[in-house]
């Protein structure tokens, strides 16, 4: 069976029509009835009803489109196997981050890829979950380093825990709250506070623990998915950042920016997955992406 034909049907399945499929597949609308035409005669039997100006696949063609899909996906990694073996020791990083991993892995990641692999070469994505999922399923990405709780399981995808951080308030260190050894949630309440957009579970976990004005929905003044403007934000402001604290580790070790004495200490924590395809040939080179995060991607 010919996997130029499997493609043609595929196109043809996606768009519903044989004009369009013919121009992704870059060829007459001739050719692709043609071959459309070679696979139904392979097969016996019709897999597309001319319905008009529409066409429909037949029974057959819905099971054809089905298994199609996973045998043009396995020939691409075939190709693909080959094409990462030939790079030896180069290749891409091409992979997506969450906002707690963007802040704390980003910079780091670019400065020793470009002082120790300057054969590799690094694309990193940046947004919302959604539309990152969107770049993986369309293998625009090779992975994703975000949150677990904001990725749903799907049968396509591998979801590998990292592990959970610590999570906590920090705000300047010359903070009118910063010399406070014991500090309530209620008056941290009297300063605007800076945060990316948490999850339900997370939200829920922090009503439990601080009661209704704990709602993120009611206590996050300044919200936004970049993590380093944020902690910018609050160094030039009164604002307080919540969030992962290993985040603005590198302001806390200068001496810019403290963990506040927060009492009793938030149980939230900030919990990461790497994320791929389920099949996908895994880069040579992403072996040292997911060394590197296993080695940065935790508490100070």
């Amino acid at each position: 069976m010919n996997i130029r034909h499997l493609r043609h049907l595929l196109a043809i399945a996606e768009t519903g029509s044989f004009s369009r499929a013919a121009e992704r597949a870059f060829i007459t609308q001739s050719a692709l009835s043609r071959s459309i035409r070679a696979l139904e005669d392979e097969l016996g039997a019709p897999l597309i009803d001319r319905v008009g100006k529409r066409n429909e696949l037949t029974a057959l063609g819905h099971e054809v489109v089905r298994r199609a899909r996973a045998i043009v996906l396995a020939s691409e990694e075939i190709v693909r196997s080959a094409t990462l073996l030939a790079e030896g020791g180069g290749g891409e990083i091409r992979v997506g981050l969450g906002s707690g991993p963007g802040a704390m892995l980003m910079t780091p990641l670019l400065c020793q890829v470009a002082s120790l692999h300057p054969r590799v070469r690094v694309a990193i994505a940046r947004g919302s979950t959604t539309l990152q999922l969107v770049q993986l399923r369309a293998r625009e990405l090779e992975a994703l380093v975000i949150d677990a709780r904001r990725v749903a399981p799907s049968p396509d995808l591998l979801i590998e825990t990292l592990g959970e951080m610590r999570t906590g308030f920090v705000a300047r260190s010359d903070h009118p709250l910063a010399a406070r050894r014991r500090l309530s949630f209620h008056e941290l309440l009297e300063y605007p506070v800076a945060s990316t957009p948490l999850s339900s579970e997370v939200a829920r976990l922090l009503v439990d623990q601080y009661g209704e004005s704990a709602d993120p929905g009611c206590m996050v003044d300044l919200q936004c998915e970049d993590v380093g403007s944020l902690i910018d934000t609050v160094m030039k402001s009164s604002a307080i950042f919540l969030g992962i604290v290993a985040a603005a580790r590198n302001a806390i070790r200068k001496g810019q920016l403290v963990e506040l004495a927060l009492t009793p200490r938030m149980l939230a924590t900030a919990r990461y997955a790497y994320v791929t395809l389920k099949g996908r040939t895994e880069a040579p080179v992403m072996k040292l992406f997911r060394r590197f995060v296993d080695e940065n991607l935790r508490d100070a």
